[in-house]
């Protein structure tokens, strides 16, 4: 008879090329994960992974398996999760990481009514990673994917930077990539960190080279740096949705607005929670729809 645990542990196995991945992300041994392929397999009566490159890579028969138990796992899992929300409290925490700046500019405004209660939390893609990883939070907005067993991401959005300069700075009226770049090049620049994280990307993306610039000011907050450049200390460059907002911006321009580049935002979870309520919920705010 077939133990609904072994289908647990084969899909795990499935999605990750790997017993001892898998075994992580189902807090088994991996001894006990192989166990449980060696039953299914055994009762399946032929192999259903093969190891091709130090990976497990699913046979025929393993991949017909996984496209008929797949579905029917997803929704098991989704009637639980519904079965667990239903019966807890009715105001849910969450806990969303993600960068202060995006934080207070894209997801605060879409909180207001919220049926649940939030707990944020600031930092790096690095530091938000971290964060979902040791279950501190629920739900992270990031701008880097990491192959992490048991994290999966969704697209959320793309964020465009641009060149702000102070409303009353003369921005010369060219095209000449050489023009433009001489020009910066001669600015007062601020900086989000003394490497040029921001401003680097630029650089390469259009004149195909790093900058050789020292900035005037490094400020490692954006919100910052944008009232920096309206007092007129210099210039940087920052996403343009923190522009968007009432009076944001009012005092800067956009200098040579074909000078972009743009990041995908992602929204990371872990695959446990993946079918939870709540979650599902907050993506949909965040995504500007009904739950």
């Amino acid at each position: 008879m077939v133990d609904f645990e072994w289908y647990r542990s084969f899909i795990a196995i499935y999605r990750h090329n790997s017993v001892s991945e898998a075994a992580k992300t189902r807090m088994m041994t991996q001894p006990a994960m192989s166990q449980h392929l060696a039953a299914l397999e055994a009762e399946v009566g032929e192999p259903l992974f093969a190891r091709v490159s130090r990976r497990l890579v699913a046979t025929e028969r393993g991949k017909a398996l996984y496209s008929q138990l797949a579905p029917l796992m997803e929704s098991l899992e989704e009637t639980t999760a519904h079965l667990k929300s239903a019966s807890q409290p009715a105001a849910s925490i969450v806990r969303i990481g993600a960068s202060l700046e995006y934080f207070q500019e894209c997801i605060l405004p879409k909180l207001a009514d919220a049926p649940f209660r939030t707990v944020s939390l600031f930092g790096t893609a690095d530091r938000l990673l971290e964060l979902l990883k040791e279950d501190a939070a629920e739900l992270i907005v990031t701008s880097k994917k990491y192959a992490e067993p048991g994290i999966e991401y969704e697209k959320l959005a793309e964020e465009t930077f641009a060149v702000v300069a102070p409303a009353r700075m003369a921005i010369p009226a060219t095209e000449n990539l050489k023009e433009i770049e001489s020009w910066l090049a001669a600015q007062s620049w601020i900086s989000y960190g003394p490497e040029l994280p921001i401003i680097r990307r630029l650089w390469r993306a259009h004149f195909k080279r790093r900058p050789l610039l020292q900035p005037v000011h490094v400020i490692p907050n954006l919100h910052a740096i944008l009232r920096s450049v309206e007092l007129g200390a210099g210039v940087s460059i920052l996403p343009t949705y923190m522009l968007q907002s009432a009076g944001a911006g009012a005092n800067v321009q956009l200098a040579f607005e074909r000078l972009t580049f743009s990041n995908e935002l992602l929204i990371g979870y872990q695959s446990k929670r993946k079918h939870d309520r709540t979650l599902r919920e907050l993506i949909a705010m965040l995504h500007g729809r009904g739950a």
